[in-house]
């Protein structure tokens, strides 16, 4: 089995958002109970939220302007379309807003939360809804690499045969599994 480019680069994807949500997690329950103790450890972690969001950012950039397009062609012509009409499109939107919470973190962090209530609440709020939205992208991915593996299964529908002709061929065993 390969183990090919695309593929680390868009596990690293994936692995830099979970730990983005972890961290953003991190903050969220060390402000809970913000003091002087743990104020080197909310900004911290809320650094490695905006570093992690950001490496995965650039990941998945990289990997959906040259990986992508032949699988949302995958995810087009095959029986979840809905795969990248909705996930991926809505993915495409709701990350710029957890980056741009993942980025603010650390500014709002810089505030001693501790003694600071307006300061605690806001770096809550934003470590919440980094975790929120995160795992929901995180779900969004798992719908959209779902899709294409449906794509790639063997189907008796006859309509599904129809509309998959078009498949690129030069991935390795499609043609064959598409059109047997």
């Amino acid at each position: 089995m390969h183990i090919l480019s695309s593929d680390v680069i868009l596990l690293a994807h994936a692995s830099f958002g979970v730990i983005g949500c972890l961290a953003a997690l991190w903050v969220f329950v060390e402000a809970l109970n913000a003091g002087l103790a743990n104020r080197g450890r909310i900004r911290t972690a809320s650094l490695l939220t905006a570093l992690a969001i950001a490496a995965a950012w650039i990941c998945g950039g990289f990997w959906y302007v040259h990986f992508y397009p032949a699988e949302k062609a995958l995810i087009l012509g095959g029986p979840w379309p809905f795969a990248h009409n909705l996930f991926m499109e809505t993915k495409e939107h709701l990350f710029f807003v957890t980056a741009i919470l993942a980025f603010l973190l650390p500014i709002a962090a810089r505030e001693e939360a501790d003694s600071n209530a307006a300061a605690r609440n806001l770096v809550l709020a934003l470590s919440g809804l980094i975790v929120i939205t995160g795992l929901t992208i995180e779900g969004a991915g798992a719908v959209i690499s779902h899709g294409v593996k449906v794509a790639l299964l063997p189907h008796r529908d006859p309509v599904f045969h129809q509309a998959s002709k078009g498949a690129p061929s030069w991935i390795p065993g499609t043609a064959a599994k598409l059109h047997n």
